[in-house]
Order: structure tokens, then C-alpha cells, then sequence
């Protein structure tokens, strides 16, 4: 009952919700006694086909607010739940075990708590009413979407087949192959296996060797495989197999969510446009440059640095990964802070599995083996953790792996060059803690460094960055308490670990007309070194009242001319001390011309109710760069609906650290900023 041990009040549902996909229903019939809604089942399917989540009977949400309603009667419903579930014309698959069913108590009300778990790859498509067509439903941000048919169609069939490359092609022969690309194959293959018996064979064995062209033995069908026509084929051969097949590589000139391009391999017609020849000029261009340290090995230079291995695997992993049924391109993007790969289709198994490496599960089994005799692509299931471990060991922020299902499913992986703490910051720790400091362990290090740079650190802040069981993370925490390094506040998942001396910043400080200052006067511990921290980090937003002096704008004497005057910049932005970006909060005060710069910024979604989800996300990046601006200021420049807005986009953007909020103790704050992270 790990997920629900923590929720003991309906202040800790809320909690809870940054962490869990959830969805509370009434769930107390006509008579008040106590009835499965119907609804349930949609959320049930979609929950199952995505992500899994949690559902909570007998709490009610209106606007954001959670409110128990006691069950009069729980055990009816869980009787009504267990045997609609061992009814397969209402629900094709039973993932509830009774460990999943919890009657909770929340404030005197009775709830039924339902953790309803990711269907694994062979139970998908998880359906209702006896129909998968129709039946089957996934959930986008907090609604149960219906899948279309031909990705129902295609989760049919991943659920059938162990891997998608076997399937052999019996009308693809010899001249739907690119010769050039199999004798680089070939002769790689060579150079690193000298003297191996297949590099004597014939093309057409050598491919049967290595199971690029083989023989159906139920009928007889002899051709090229998926894998060896992939591998090795002519582009129109491809896509007359996979007509939405798609290989975009961009390097992009700046560190932001812009399209142009500066350098691009693309199905321009003028390469053979195969999944190796792809990897062989894609490969290079990513490494290429990198001012990555070289390292010694049996006394010569090593250039397979961690991160060359780390960007090996992650551009394998997208090619040998990717669904080429679905209509999502693969897109590998490099920009001066970050590399990014894109592949058609879901992860086959749950994210935290793949990051520990446990039970792989590729979809193109073959393709991999196809990869591996060249030495690309590691033992399956180590790519991921090889990745993790190569942008890690230069202290670079932790690889972003998501899911994403619109417009159509992919899954997305982001290594960003960014350190994981701005220069400088270990420093002032090392400068105002000594001896105590160097004493702690790495997590403790990062715990307090993580703190000072964020201002605020969460545990699950803690263990995203360290990869520590909860436990552990649990007693890095308390020890820094212990030693006072750290205080904490709040309870349970709501719990929120500062410095001494500093104290969360809410809207109130920023939007007032005077806020009282963000460090305390009396505070010992770090306003002596903010001076040396601001000075050498300068994009770092500094707590300290020190951040005062560059404001001219701020009258310290003058507390009323300081509200009333001069608070603004010169484009109308609201100028707050405790952040070094100034604040845009209320469109009516920007000066005309910056208001008509964010207008244009934001035409394309303003005029358009449907828009590609990459250009909103591109549109919502430049009109957060360079300030804060408010929730309902950023809906109203794209014209969305602001919790539209932010349940869609906003939530994610931060979690992908493409965005940062200005009060993240208060996520839900109606007067939530945003900017870029």
C-alpha cells in the first residue's frame, strides 16, 4: 500500500496528484448508498493502456478542490466490482488483485481507494463493453481518450508478436536492397571479426546468416526480413512496406525550442535513406566536436568516451525501437544544450523498468541483432542504464525519458548538456560549511547543492536526481536535518527541506504591493556568501536581498513611490526582488510594442484551435524566455483556457525541465508564472 500510506487528509489527495495519475468519482448512486459509476470503466481502460493510476471512490473535485464523500455502504461496490471484472463482455482484462482495493478512512469519510496498475504489453489493449474497436480508451492528461482503430489495431498486434522484424517479405528480393550500404556493412564486419567464416560467403548467404533474408517455415515464403529490408533497403522499398516511415536528423543552431536548422539528413533522395546508413552519417555529426575530455587505456588515448558510448546507444535504441507502423518520424535533434531523440510508438514496459534495465523487451528483436554483430547497441536491456551512466559521469543533468500518444504514440528521450548545478555552487557550500560539507556522501552533497540552487528540495526531487531507493533518500534527508543543514516543513509527500533562515516565496510577495523580503535578516547561514554565489552565477536566481542592488528600479527608502512608480521595467514587466527575471502579469500594463512583439509570438495558436503539439510547445517556449509571465496572461495570448493550458502543456514542460515555475510549492497557484528553464 506504498502509494496510499501517505493520504491521510484531503490535503494530501492534492498532493498526491503531482505524482500519480488520478480521478476521483462520487460513486454514491441514486439513493446515496453507494454505486459504481459508470464512468469508472472508460478510466479503468485508460488508465490500464497508459501509465496505470489511481481511483478514488467518494471523493468529489470541483475546481481543483477535493472534498470526501463518505460510502455509506463500500463493501456493495467492491462485491459489484469484483464481479464485473470476472465478466469479460464489460472488461476484457482483471489487473485488480484484492491488494489493489483499499477501504480508507479520510477525515471520518469511508473512500475506496482502486490502483489500477499498467497492463503489460501482452494484456494491451485493455477493453470494455466486449469491443476493442470502440472499447478501448488511453488517458491524455487527465481524460480517458478513445484510440482510434488502427492504433488499436496495431496494440492487436504488438500484443501478438514478441518482435515486429521476423516477418519475412516474400515479394522484396535482392533489388529492393542497397548494395553500397551491405558492402559497408560487410566490410565493417570484417574489420572487426577478422578471419570469421561468413566474410567468404556470397551477399545473398551472408544475409541469410545473419537472418536479413530467410524462410518462412509454415509457408514455404522465402525473402527479405523486416529487419534485413530496414537494415539494408532502398528508401521507396521501405516505404512501400511502411508508408509513414520517416528519418529526420537537425542540428539546430540555438538552445531553444526553434525549428531552423543549420545541418540535416533527411529522405531527400540523395542517400539510400536505410536505418545504417542513417546510423553511420547521423553517428558522426552527434560526436562530432564534443569537448569531452579523452582518457587513457592500456597507456593509449581512449576517444570512446561515456558520452560517445551514451549517444551510440541512445541513437541505436530510437532505430531499434521504433514502430514504423505509426505515423511519428524518428527525429534525433542536436542543440548547443542538449541532444534528443524521437522514435515511433510506447515504451514496451513501464519507464522505471527500462531505466534499471530490467526486462527488455525490444521491438525489433532482429534489428538489434543486426546492430550488435557491428558492435553497435550493447546486451539488451543496458542501453538505457549505459546512457544514464555516461551523461552522469560528467555531472549533466539526469536523461529525460517520456511517453508521449498525441498526435501519435512516441516515446522521447532528452540529454541535456546542462549541469546539474550552475558554477559556482558547490563553492559557496564548500566556503560557508568547511570540513562538514566535504564530509558528507555524494547524496548529501546534492541534496544541499540541489537546495541552494532551487531553493526548496523534495524527496522526490532527491531521488529523481540520485536514483536511491526512497528509504535511503528518506534518511539522507533527516540526517541533514539532524545536522542542520536543512529544515523541513509541511508533512508526508508535501514535506519541503530549505535552508535555515529562508522561507518559500508565494504570489502574495511577487503581486502585492510590498512583499516582505525573501531571506530573513537574522538568517547566519548563507547571506554571507549569496554575494559570491550571484557573482558567479548569474542565470541562478538568488533568494538574497542582495539581488535589491540590481534593481534600480527599487526604492528601499521610499516603500510607497518603490509599489506605486517604479516596479516596472521599460516593456511594463513587474519587477520583484526576489527574482532576478522580471514578471509579466497583466497584459493591459505591457508597453504597446512588447505586447505586439508576445501577440506575434503567439498567432499561429491564437488563430488555430488544432495545432501540432512540437509548435505550441515551441510557441509556449520563446513567450516564457527572458521573464516570468503569469497563467492567465500566457492563456490569453494563445487563447486556450488556463487550466487547459496548463493540464495539456504546462504541467509536462516543467516536468521535462523545458519550463520552470515561479512558486512550485504551489503548483495549482491561480497566479502561477512560468519561464523558461
Amino acid at each position: 500500500m506504498s502509494l496510499l500510506s501517505e493520504i491521510h487528509s484531503v490535503s494530501d489527495i492534492d498532493l498526491l496528484r503531482e505524482s500519480v495519475d488520478l480521478e476521483c468519482k462520487l460513486a454514491l448512486g441514486q439513493d446515496g448508498q453507494g454505486k459504481l459509476p459508470k464512468d469508472f470503466w472508460p478510466t479503468y481502460s485508460a488508465m490500464a493502456n497508459t501509465e496505470g493510476g489511481l481511483i478514488l471512490l467518494g471523493v468529489q473535485e470541483k475546481k481543483g478542490r477535493f472534498q470526501a464523500r463518505s460510502i455509506p455502504n463500500p463493501g456493495a461496490i467492491r462485491k459489484e466490482l469484483a464481479d464485473l471484472l470476472g465478466n469479460r463482455q464489460k472488461v476484457s482484462v482483471n489487473l485488480l488483485s484484492d491488494d489493489r482495493v483499499h477501504e480508507l478512512d479520510i477525515e471520518g469519510s469511508r473512500i475506496l481507494a482502486i490502483e489500477v496498475p499498467r497492463a503489460t504489453r501482452k494484456q494491451r489493449p485493455v477493453f470494455i463493453n466486449g469491443n476493442p474497436l470502440g472499447g478501448t480508451y488511453r488517458r491524455f492528461h487527465e481524460a480517458d481518450q478513445e484510440v482510434p482503430e488502427d492504433e488499436v489495431k496495431l496494440m492487436l498486434s504488438e500484443g501478438q508478436a514478441d518482435s515486429l522484424d521476423y516477418r519475412v517479405l516474400p515479394r522484396f528480393g535482392m533489388h529492393d536492397l542497397s548494395l553500397p550500404t551491405l558492402q559497408a556493412y560487410r566490410q565493417t564486419h570484417a574489420t572487426l571479426n577478422p578471419g570469421h567464416p561468413w566474410s567468404e560467403l556470397d551477399n545473398l548467404s551472408f544475409l541469410r546468416e545473419i537472418r536479413a533474408w530467410n524462410t518462412d517455415r509454415e509457408t514455404g515464403d522465402e525473402g527479405l526480413t523486416v529487419a534485413g529490408l530496414l537494415m539494408f533497403g532502398k528508401f521507396q522499398s521501405i516505404q512501400d512496406e511502411f508508408p509513414h516511415y520517416a528519418l529526420d536528423y537537425q542540428e539546430r543552431p540555438e538552445a531553444k525550442a526553434d525549428k531552423r536548422w543549420i545541418d540535416r539528413v533527411w529522405l531527400d533522395g540523395s542517400w539510400s535513406g536505410n536505418l545504417y546508413d542513417f546510423f553511420r552519417v547521423v553517428y558522426p555529426k552527434l560526436t562530432s566536436g564534443l569537448k569531452i575530455p579523452f582518457a587513457l587505456k592500456g597507456g593509449l588515448r581512449d576517444e570512446d568516451t561515456p558520452v560517445h558510448e551514451a549517444l551510440r546507444e541512445a541513437l541505436a535504441n530510437t532505430l531499434i525501437h521504433a514502430d514504423y507502423r505509426q505515423r511519428a518520424r524518428v527525429l534525433v535533434v542536436r542543440r548547443p544544450d542538449m541532444f534528443g531523440f524521437q522514435n515511433p510508438g510506447d515504451m514496451r514496459i513501464p519507464i522505471e523498468l527500462a531505466l534499471r534495465g530490467d526486462e527488455p523487451d525490444s521491438r525489433n528483436k532482429r534489428l538489434a541483432h543486426l546492430f550488435g554483430f557491428v558492435r553497435i547497441g550493447e546486451k539488451a536491456g543496458t542501453g538505457i542504464p549505459r546512457i544514464m551512466a555516461g551523461w552522469k559521469s560528467q555531472h549533466w543533468r539526469q536523461p529525460s525519458l517520456t511517453e508521449e500518444y498525441e498526435p501519435s504514440p512516441r516515446t522521447i528521450l532528452r540529454l541535456q548538456m546542462l549541469d546539474l548545478f550552475p558554477p559556482g555552487v558547490l563553492d559557496v557550500l564548500r566556503l560557508q560549511f568547511r570540513e562538514r560539507f566535504e564530509s558528507l556522501d555524494e547524496a548529501g552533497r546534492v541534496a544541499l547543492a540541489t537546495t541552494l540552487t532551487e531553493r526548496r528540495l523534495t524527496h522526490a526531487r532527491l531521488s529523481e536526481l540520485t536514483g536511491r531507493h526512497p528509504s535511503d533518500v528518506t534518511k539522507t534527508l533527516r540526517s541533514l536535518v539532524n545536522q542542520g543543514f536543512l529544515v523541513s516543513e509541511g508533512s508526508g509527500r508535501g514535506t519541503v527541506y530549505r535552508f535555515k533562515g529562508t522561507r518559500k516565496i508565494s504570489s502574495e510577495d511577487v503581486f502585492s504591493e510590498l512583499g516582505p523580503p525573501n531571506l530573513e535578516s537574522n538568517s547566519p547561514n548563507l547571506e554571507s556568501s549569496s554575494s559570491n554565489l550571484e557573482s558567479s552565477s548569474p542565470n541562478l536566481e538568488s533568494s538574497s536581498p542582495n539581488l535589491e542592488s540590481s534593481s534600480p528600479n527599487l526604492t528601499k527608502n521610499d516603500p510607497v513611490s518603490a509599489a506605486a512608480a517604479s516596479i516596472r521595467d521599460e516593456h511594463g514587466r513587474l519587477i520583484s526582488r526576489h527574482f532576478s527575471k522580471p514578471f509579466v502579469d497583466d497584459l493591459e500594463h505591457l508597453m504597446t510594442i512588447f505586447r505586439q512583439h508576445l501577440e506575434g509570438l503567439a498567432e499561429y495558436p491564437r488563430n488555430s484551435r488544432k495545432i501540432d503539439r512540437e509548435k505550441m510547445i515551441e510557441v509556449l517556449a520563446r513567450l516564457c524566455d527572458g521573464h516570468y509571465i503569469r497563467l492567465d496572461c500566457l492563456a490569453s495570448l494563445v487563447d486556450r483556457k488556463p487550466g487547459t493550458l496548463r493540464g495539456q502543456y504546462l504541467t509536462q514542460l516543467c516536468r521535462d525541465q523545458i519550463l520552470r515555475m515561479a512558486f512550485p510549492d504551489n503548483p495549482n497557484d491561480p497566479r502561477q508564472a512560468y519561464t523558461n528553464a
